[in-house]
């Protein structure tokens, strides 16, 4: 059975997915919409460690290599803030698209913590 958090975890991804998209294809220059998408995805990704966490603590159990589970988690966090400083210093439309690789590739990795968490898919 799949875990609701990799459920939220994709619908999130995908609505910031789109938006990146469309300001790559519609603006010359990251906008507000497109770098507080990417800031969604990492509150949900602080959320989702939040909780992992706790899940942890209270016994239950990783059905894979724990330190894998939470080496995809931190190299997941530190996606979006490396991007949001990339769209900062580069002011040109594709930093959008820099933004868009984002929730696309926490996606992946996201399916990854499921399958290593539950042994789903």
């Amino acid at each position: 059975m799949t875990d609701p958090f990799f459920w939220i975890g994709t619908a999130i991804c995908a609505v910031s997915a789109a938006i990146c998209i469309i300001a790559t294809a519609t603006k010359r220059y990251p906008g507000d919409a497109a770098i507080i998408s990417v800031a969604a995805v990492e509150l949900f990704l602080v959320v989702f460690g939040v909780a992992s966490g706790v899940r942890q603590a209270a016994g239950e159990a990783i059905r894979g290599e724990p330190w894998e589970f939470w080496g995809y988690l931190i190299t997941a966090f530190i996606l979006p803030i490396a991007a949001f400083w990339w769209a900062i210093l580069d002011k040109t439309r594709w930093s959008n698209l820099v933004l868009a690789a984002v929730p696309i590739t926490v996606f992946v990795m996201l399916f990854r913590m499921e399958q290593i968490w539950n042994g789903a898919f």
